[in-house]
């Protein structure tokens, strides 16, 4: 194929970027193949065609192009159909007035119409589809080639412009209808009649592109008898002869010739009509006058007794008053069976069984005279014998032309007989054939008992009417020349003569059409003198293709997985016919799309994609197998099949009833993926977990794996982080950011899939499914998957221990307000070595129940007074498990119970600063005197030996604590009565308490 530098670089880019897409071409663009050749000013209409989108039923944009011959290298813009402004300016103001269009006849297909061609709109025109989706998979434009020539069809008519006849008259017009294209063209010709009474003009007869006769509507009559016809003489003239012209033929009369060409596609089209000039025909009618009285009719017969091969003349006379200002119509009848019969206006007509015998000028009759009629019948058979009658009956002529029959009267009857001659000329048929549409039709007439030259008439009349009147085929003379007639005029039929006494008529291609009584008359001549005719008739019976050609759709194997090799059987049982062959798919829930054609010739047309299918023919004895061959099926295989079969006839294809559907399916394979993974997991938290879970089944060549995590809590699984078959990882919606930078998935060798937990919470338990999806590849490329495998491990995470433990034990202490207090706070064992401390000193009065926060020293070394007495009181920290407070002289009121809290924290990455324990100290009982009270003694002074001392200590040390017993009980009863001043510890107002630090501090 040729074509410009652009739009071949354009195609064959779009193509291959199709096959790089796919490996093969899907998109399929199509317009009617060219050249168009179109005559100035007539239209243009160009089909443009596509398929193969995903999206079948969106409407698809198409922009039409043209290269001119005198510029090939530059591709001009037309029209389309989603941009108005998409027209180059020299085509602008044809489009807006609607002078050329483009209409959408289905989503896919429109169809482009220039209304009336210019000598420039010759050139190369291109349909080209706008693609909707993504990528490019397959051709998106065609072209084709549009020549526009000249008209050169020429019509003229020599009559005058206007005539005027007598009803009953003769007619004759000429008209010249001639083309000197150069390509090859067929004319049709029509002659019109347009009355003044009628909207439209109606046909009287025409001869169309196929040189086949055919009459007008109202016509038909008159053309079977003889009285219309049409004659062409020579090249270019075509004559209509009407031979009694009757009122309803008054109007204007003229031809129409049409200049036909064939497309590539093998269809025709019109590129040119003319019209002759008319001709104004004026009829006048005879004046009706009306009379009652009867009718006499008079029969006589020149002989009434003959030999076969001589003429039968049969005279009529009737009479009646004023029977020259009268219509009647008069009849020959022989045993009630009509021969010819004569009507008002003196037209000829012929009964059924004799209109062969009229075209073959065996009857005649006319009118002779006034009242005489007379019938001759040459020659005579010995089937003629019988008796005759005239009968004759008067006809009233109404305003409207119609006429009104009025009783009938009959003559007496005349007996004719007829012996046969010494030749005995008789003719013998098969009384039934039958004939399988499509093939040839043969019949054979055998003659006996010859006598001189024979000449044959073949007739055929359909079987269904038997009241209608043969008409001829085909004839063979006396000299052996063949002459077609009337629609047979283009058939491929042939009358031959084998041997002396055997004739044959052979039709080639028969249609169902063609059945009906065929008859076979020989006559006998001698010196060109037709002395005897025999006939014998055949009833030929044309059987439908369908009828014997029968179509089945099987398999071996319709349900198959993919990969597999899948064979249908289309087997066409019956006589060998030229067909045609396709095979087509509807996947479900779409369209059925036509896979391949097979031509009677052997030809093939691809609808699809030719690698996904193979064709082979098998021929057997009384049947042609076909077979459809899908090697490696896919899932785009799948749906229901059928095979169509057409049958060519007379270059008419017939579709026969289609094949049963046959489902293919095409399921995938059962997965064989075996999993395994570990079945319990227990980790602390702030660990790192990873769960894994991997394939230890063997893989396809072409495997590839999507992969999903899911964590069940409470019977409820919620989807965490799944990995595609393309590895493309992708977090559920629910799952938080802050989780997200914890949480990730990776495939290692084997392979295997793994699920990484950073910094483990306790919140992280549960159930962890793995569920692993295999896909594999299909012969073509797509991908497929199989069913869901999952295995699951269950996940504990457990907080540390806590080992805080704080000095607990409970002391007595009496000092004086000159002295300070230290209230100590040590830690005995701790969780980690990492862990910090916030430690808050407490204060209670003996006789309340309520604990007071006085000092709290945070683990980021902020220190707090929690009363705003910070100027007398002093925080130690001398060792890191070892804390203090002291406070400066205190005073009587700041006696009381006091004791420290430590909250154990620990840092975890995912948590931030978690408080591992709380504990308490124990009490320290504090009693502040006065000055010039009795001294506290804190520790025994020894100022004797050890062992005294060791004995005075624990004497005091009983005496103060009975004495501090005494003492708190005493203080209990009068706790009420006793108003003392602000101490340290009361607390201020205003005061708000810091109980827990953040993670900042």
């Amino acid at each position: 194929m040729k074509c410009p530098l652009p739009s071949c670089l354009r195609a064959h880019l779009l193509f291959c970027l199709g096959l790089l897409h796919c490996g093969e071409a899907r998109v399929h663009t199509e317009v009617q193949a060219g050249p168009l050749y179109r005559v100035v000013g007539s239209p243009l209409s160009i089909s443009c065609n596509v398929s193969g989108f995903a999206s079948h039923d969106t409407r698809k944009d198409i922009e039409f192009r043209v290269k001119k011959p005198a510029n090939p290298t530059v591709e001009l813009k037309i029209i389309s159909t989603r941009d108005p402004g998409f027209s180059y300016a020299m085509y602008t103001v044809r489009v807006r007035s609607k002078e050329i269009t483009v209409t959408h006849v289905t989503p896919n297909s429109v169809l482009f119409e220039i209304h009336s061609l210019q000598k420039g709109d010759e050139g190369e025109y291109e349909c080209s589809v706008v693609n909707p989706e993504t990528a490019y998979h397959g051709t998106y434009g065609a072209i084709t080639t549009v020549k526009v020539i000249d008209n050169s069809l020429s019509v003229s008519s020599t009559a005058s412009p206007s005539l005027s006849h007598n009803e009953g008259d003769a007619l004759t017009l000429t008209c010249h209808a001639s083309s000197n294209s150069v390509q090859h063209t067929h004319l049709s010709l029509v002659w019109f009649l347009h009355n003044d009474s009628e909207d439209d003009a109606r046909p009287i007869i025409s001869l169309d592109r196929d040189f086949t006769l055919s009459p007008g509507s109202g016509f038909e009559w008159r053309h079977q008898a003889g009285l219309i016809r049409l004659d062409k003489t020579g090249e270019a003239t075509y004559k209509l002869n009407v031979a009694q012209l009757q009122l309803s033929d008054q109007g204007r009369i003229y031809c129409q010739a049409q200049e036909w060409i064939q497309d590539p596609d093998n269809s025709w089209y019109t590129i040119a009509q003319k019209e002759a000039k008319e001709t104004i025909l004026n009829v006048k009618a005879r004046e009706v006058v009306p009379d009652t009285s009867s009718l006499v009719v008079i029969i006589s017969a020149q002989s009434d007794t003959l030999q076969e091969g001589q003429e039968l003349s049969l005279s009529c006379n009737v009479d009646a008053q004023k029977l020259e200002e009268r219509f009647f119509s008069l009849a020959w009848l022989r045993d009630d069976i009509e021969l010819a019969r004569i009507g008002p206006t003196g037209i000829l007509s012929a009964g059924p069984e004799y209109s062969g015998r009229v075209k073959e000028g065996e009857l005649r009759a006319a009118r002779i005279g006034e009242r005489d009629y007379r019938l001759i019948l040459q020659p005579v058979r010995t089937e003629d014998q019988g008796e005759y009658i005239c009968r004759a009956w008067l006809q009233d002529r109404g305003q409207d032309g119609t006429f009104t029959r009025r009783a009938a009267h009959d003559s007496r009857s005349q007996l004719v007989s007829i012996s046969s001659t010494e030749s005995g000329l008789s003719v013998e048929m098969q009384n039934s054939v039958g004939v399988h549409e499509g093939h040839r039709l043969e019949l054979t007439c055998k003659v006996h008992r010859v006598n001189g030259q024979l000449s044959v008439t073949w007739r055929r009349k359909p079987a269904s009417a038997s009241a209608a009147a043969f008409t001829s085929v085909i004839g063979l003379s006396q000299q052996g020349v063949t002459e077609k007639a009337g629609e047979f005029m283009s058939r491929k039929v042939r009358a031959t003569r084998p041997a002396t006494d055997t004739f044959t008529l052979e039709l080639e291609e028969v249609t169902l059409s063609d059945s009906g009584v065929y008859q076979c008359a020989v006559s006998e001549w001698k010196i060109n003198s037709k002395t005897n005719s025999q006939s014998q008739d055949a009833t030929v019976t044309v059987a439908p293709t369908d009828s014997f050609v029968k179509v089945f759709l099987i398999s071996r194997n319709s349900k198959v997985t993919v990969g597999d090799k899948v064979e249908l059987m289309c087997r066409v049982r019956g006589p060998r016919v030229p067909i045609t062959l396709t095979w087509s798919l509807q996947r479900y829930a779409s369209t059925q799309d036509n896979i391949l054609t097979v031509y009677s010739d052997g030809a093939i047309s691809w609808f699809g994609d030719e690698q996904r299918y193979q064709l082979k023919v098998e021929n057997k004895e009384n049947e042609v197998v076909y077979y459809l061959l899908i090697n490696g099926a896919s899932r785009r295989e799948a749906g229901s099949y059928q095979c169509w079969v057409s049958v060519f006839l007379e270059n008419v294809h017939k579709k026969l009833p289609p094949s049963n559907q046959l489902a293919v399916l095409v399921q995938n394979p059962v997965s064989e993926l075996v999993l395994t993974s570990t079945p319990a997991l227990t980790t602390n938290t702030d660990a790192d977990v990873e769960i894994k879970c991997s394939v230890i089944s063997k893989p396809s060549a072409s495997s590839r794996y999507a992969v999903t995590w899911l964590l069940q809590q409470q019977a409820e699984n919620r989807t965490i982080v799944s990995s595609d078959q393309d590895a493309l990882v992708t977090f559920a919606p629910q799952v938080q950011q802050s989780h997200r930078q914890r949480i990730s998935m990776k495939r290692t060798k084997g392979p295997s899939f793994e699920l990484r937990i950073r910094q483990a919470r306790s919140s992280d338990n549960g159930s962890y499914i793995c569920e692993v999806v295999e896909w594999l590849q299909e012969p073509h490329g797509d991908w497929y998957q199989l069913s869901t495998v999952s295995k699951t491990t269950e996940l504990t995470v457990i907080e540390p221990e806590t080992n805080l433990s704080i000095l607990k034990e409970e002391k007595w202490l009496n000092m004086s307000g000159s002295q300070d207090l230290l209230i100590p706070c040590h830690i005995t064992n701790q969780s980690s070595s990492e862990s910090e401390f916030q430690v808050t000193w407490f204060w209670q009065k003996e006789t309340e129940a309520e604990q007071r926060p006085i000092y709290t020293a945070y683990r980021n070394s902020t220190l707090q007074d929690r009363f705003g007495k910070g100027d007398q009181l002093r925080f130690g920290h001398p060792l890191p498990d070892q804390f203090s407070l002291t406070v400066l002289k205190p005073s009587p009121e700041d006696s009381g119970l006091y004791f420290c809290e430590v909250e154990e924290w620990l840092l975890s990455l995912s948590h931030g600063w978690r408080k591992l324990a709380v504990e308490k100290s124990g009490y320290l009982t504090v009693n502040v005197y006065a000055e010039g009270e009795v001294k506290a003694v804190s520790e025994p002074e020894c100022k004797s030996d050890m062992w005294m001392g060791i004995l005075i200590a624990v004497v005091i040390c009983s005496l103060l604590v009975v004495f501090l017993l005494v003492l708190k009980i005493c203080r209990s009863k009068v706790s009420g009565g006793n108003k003392s001043h602000p101490n340290l510890w009361a607390e201020p107002e205003q005061y708000t308490l810091k109980t827990k630090p953040s993670a900042d501090d």
